[in-house]
């Protein structure tokens, strides 16, 4: 059994008011909804609550309002997309909190799905007021936390309901808990993790968490350049920090300390301008010409790769190993990507994978429903690989 409660462990719940926080923070171009895919994701603990009689009233945050109401960041351009993805009517009030949300929370028969207005346009909301915490709690019997992107902030509707009332976690929330204890919490081993991306700068506590956990880090992208650039390897024109070589340096003492292997690239696909079918050559890591830019990791080392994925009993991926974004420089990770949905289809493997880039890379790669597990989940994926803890989910495990 999880370390928190689930909606296994609510019984009899017709007639309540279920508070459930969601994540509704979708793309919208010219009033309508582009990706519907939060809106799927909490579509499970929505449907089962209100199947099972519950009145769902849903809270949610859309952009940065600064704590007042902001036309364009209304949630009521979004009732349509949710109903048509749950297959329900949902209701709509002007307010999360007031005479206009208890009112229409009033007027909910059993099975009734409300969906609340922007809780972010109250300055309580990001401050964790008690007194707005108040106010929401009104409204509700039970909270419901389905939204693991916003846990790890600590705000009225992610964490400050959860002490007001009895607190569970749904659907989603529970998957996405659940894969990520298998990904670094008590993982099976070995555990491999493949970081990639730009820049080290972004990702220094995720690296130092990761190298004290897994058994070998496969770094990548543009941010393999600085480790190169650290062990003395020439990069040529390649995005590289080289006021970086010390804490990479660091990192690698430390792994080395930890007894995580550090895999580096042994070859690169160079080019001299970085645009989509630029002239490029596989080169030996150590022989990158002075006037061109390491794009994607070579052959040799995508060979590596598969062959640390193939030995690894959990694989932890976040950021792309090469430029995905242009060919030819997306073969790496494809490649990559690829052998890890074999090995995972083929049940020798449990891979996590999580961050916007990633997530893109898995798609294009056409790959992302083989993976045990994807966050979309963006800061708050990152947050818990560097070991940081997260308000909305500890919350959850002290109310157990």
């Amino acid at each position: 059994m999880p370390a928190f409660k689930t909606l296994d462990h609510l019984t009899d719940i017709s007639g309540k008011r279920v508070l459930v926080r969601v994540d509704l923070n979708v793309p919208v171009a010219d009033g309508k909804v582009t990706d519907k895919t939060r809106i799927e994701r909490v579509a499970p603990t929505i449907l089962e609550l209100s199947n099972k009689g519950a009145k769902v009233i849903l809270l949610a945050h859309f952009g940065r309002p600064k704590g007042e109401p902001v036309a364009d960041m209304s949630l009521s351009p979004i009732v349509s997309s949710v109903e048509s993805v749950l297959g329900h009517p949902v209701h709509f009030a002007s307010d999360a909190i007031g005479s206009q949300a208890a009112d229409a929370v009033a007027k909910m028969n059993n099975g009734d799905i409300l969906l609340l207005e922007n809780t972010r346009f109250h300055k309580g909301e990001e401050k964790n007021d008690a007194a707005f915490v108040a106010e929401l709690a009104k409204n509700g019997d039970i909270y419901v936390n389905d939204a693991f992107s916003a846990a790890h902030r600590a705000h009225a509707s992610t964490e400050g309901l959860a002490r007001h009332l009895p607190a569970y976690a749904g659907r989603t929330m529970q998957a996405e808990l659940e894969a990520l204890e298998k990904g670094l919490g008590a993982p099976a081993r070995p555990v491999v993790a493949i970081v990639g991306g730009a820049k080290v700068s972004s990702k220094i506590d995720l690296l130092m968490n990761l190298v004290k956990k897994v058994d070998a880090l496969v770094i990548g992208g543009g941010m393999a350049n600085t480790f190169l650039a650290a062990r003395g390897t020439l990069v040529g024109k390649s995005l590289c920090e080289h006021d970086l070589a010390e804490t990479a340096k660091q990192i690698m003492i430390e792994a080395a300390t930890a007894g995580c292997a550090i895999v580096l690239p042994e070859d690169g696909v160079v080019a001299r301008e970085f645009k989509a079918n630029a002239d490029n050559e596989v080169v030996d890591i150590n022989d990158i010409p002075e006037d061109a830019m390491v794009l994607d990791v070579g052959p040799k080392s995508v060979e590596a790769i598969k062959g640390w994925i193939s030995r690894a009993e959990t694989l932890v991926w976040n950021g792309p190993l090469g430029a995905f974004e242009i060919a030819p420089f997306d073969t790496a990770t494809v490649a990559a990507a690829q052998h890890a949905a074999e090995c995972t289809r083929n049940g020798k493997l449990v891979s996590v994978a999580g961050g916007g880039d990633t997530v893109a890379a898995l798609n294009h790669a056409g790959v992302a429903d083989d993976f045990t597990y994807i966050s979309t989940a963006g800061g708050a994926f990152l947050e818990w690989m560097e070991g940081k803890v997260l308000p909305g989910v500890a919350i959850l495990h002290e109310q157990k």
